[in-house]
């Protein structure tokens, strides 16, 4: 493909979805100008680095996640439509959880969710510093929770190397984690319910009962320093 044809735009977009499928370790520029159709060196007339690379995709999926309107709806409302958002953005990208421990990540995309998240928790009333905690809480929550989801696709991706058959290497790996639970009361009796623990695998609404919780925590602190004011 000519240069002319490529843009940096494009290049990213083909480069989120060539993370997606072979993660960090399968970005190169060599499979990403086959995907493109084009030569390696096309590429590099637009973006020079694999480091560049990752970053520009990074800050481009930023963008996914639905910012709520803070005119037209609550503080509380709004922080879990935006925290849901940027839970489900990082399940879909697994890898941009590992790219935040190996490469320096910045952008527009990225900070736009940041000053959002900010409003968000002074409309609830916290002061400046109070509402720079509450966005980090959230946000560690949020990627914490999604580390499962991005941990089984690596894994399973690595196990499926030389073609063996990883479905049946982790069957056979959770046999052994059920035998080693049998021996714990609390384990043994969730054995064989939705509770039961999963290889990297949270009981379902996980997420959704911790983010309300953080929520109902961060009312209550509110409450009680309006309270405080008061008195």
């Amino acid at each position: 493909m000519p240069r002319d044809t490529l843009t940096a735009d494009r290049i990213v977009h083909a480069a989120i979805g060539l993370l997606d499928d072979e993660g960090l370790d399968g970005l190169n520029m060599r499979s990403l100008a086959k995907r493109l159709g084009s030569a390696a060196t096309a590429v590099y007339w637009h973006i020079k680095t694999k480091d560049d690379l990752v970053r520009l995709a990074s800050d481009a999926i930023w963008y996914e996640i639905e910012q709520p309107d803070l005119d037209a709806t609550d503080w509380r409302t709004a922080a879990t439509i935006q925290a849901t958002g940027m839970h489900a953005m990082l399940t879909r990208h697994p890898w941009l959880g590992q790219a935040f421990g190996s490469h320096l990540m910045h952008g527009p995309g990225q900070a736009r969710h940041d000053d959002v998240s900010l409003a968000i928790y002074e409309k609830a009333g916290f002061t400046a510093a109070d509402a720079d905690r509450a966005a980090a809480t959230v946000f560690i929550f949020a990627l914490g929770s999604a580390l499962g989801p991005a941990a089984e696709v690596s894994l399973r991706r690595r196990l499926s190397k030389d073609g063996a058959d990883a479905e049946q290497l982790m069957t056979d790996a959770m046999t052994r984690a059920t035998e080693t639970a049998q021996q714990f009361p609390r384990l043994r009796e969730r054995l064989g319910t939705p509770a039961a623990p999963q290889y990297t695998a949270a009981p379902d609404n996980t997420f959704e009962f911790g983010l309300q919780s953080i929520l109902d925590g961060f009312e209550a602190r509110l409450t009680a320093d309006r309270t405080n004011r008061r008195e």
